[in-house]
């Protein structure tokens, strides 16, 4: 049944939908991987609707009325990350911030899967988890909502033809932006020197400042960092990582 269900959603992501009001939208990522084990089976079935944000998907909010996040978290600073992997990343923010909601969205349902593991073990309550495409929860996020997002080693799409699929695009960055307050922060982190390039480009277009003074600014990550496996295997073959952090206008 939960395959069936990722299935049905998968095929709702790559094709059109007819639903008044649903926007059309390309998804080119992979939402499932390898067999999920019995462990992983039973924590998507336990525990993914206890931390669901709310009606995020066209099928359940047609009229896309925009979530209350501060019933969502007691009024809490809420920070948002854009497809968190294994949530290495997610949980150790959670764990380090638990006066901060945090929002993680993620379409591959193995890491929605490892994510919702970890969340058992670090017992952290200030987190909802979205298992499908950024873009449909920011069109339900409140203006000037977001305190903080966090976009880290995203897909780089390597080819030149498919520059358009990534995230520092401005079909992803400009909804991003309407939904962050003014002076909210923005990070970024990737191993790719044309996504920096790129990154560098086209978020000052979004309504963005890069915050970086020096070298050291982009070489060393932030304080509250935690390193993640992505970030393990751009170490171990030989790619600098590089930590952008901008600031809305």
């Amino acid at each position: 049944m939960l395959r069936a269900r990722f299935a049905a959603k998968s095929r709702r992501m790559t094709s059109s939908n007819k639903h008044p009001g649903a926007p059309w939208r390309n998804f080119y990522g992979r939402v499932k991987g390898k067999s999920l084990r019995p462990s992983q089976e039973t924590y998507l079935e336990e525990d993914l609707a206890k931390l669901s944000p709310g009606a995020v998907d066209w099928e359940v909010n047609p009229e896309r009325e925009n979530l209350d996040l501060r019933a969502m978290f007691g009024g809490k600073p809420v920070w948002i990350e854009v497809g968190f992997g294994g949530g290495e990343h997610l949980v150790h923010q959670a764990a380090t911030h638990p006066d901060m909601g945090i929002i993680g969205c993620e379409p591959y349902i193995n890491g929605v899967a490892m994510l919702l593991g970890k969340i058992r073990a670090a017992g952290v309550e200030n987190l909802r988890v979205y298992p499908g495409d950024a873009r449909n929860m920011f069109d339900v996020l409140p203006d000037e909502s977001i305190d903080k997002a966090f976009l880290l080693y995203p897909d780089p799409w390597p080819k030149k033809r498919h520059h358009r699929r990534r995230f520092v695009t401005q079909e992803h960055l400009e909804p991003l932006a309407r939904a962050l307050k003014p002076g909210a922060e923005f990070r970024v982190a990737t191993d790719i020197p044309d996504y920096v390039r790129q990154t560098l480009e086209e978020v000052p277009k979004a309504g963005f400042e890069w915050l970086a003074e020096g070298p050291a600014d982009w070489r060393a990550p932030w304080g509250d960092w935690i390193s993640t496996r992505y970030e393990q295997k751009a170490l171990r073959e030989g790619r600098t990582p590089h930590y952008l952090t901008f600031r809305k206008r």
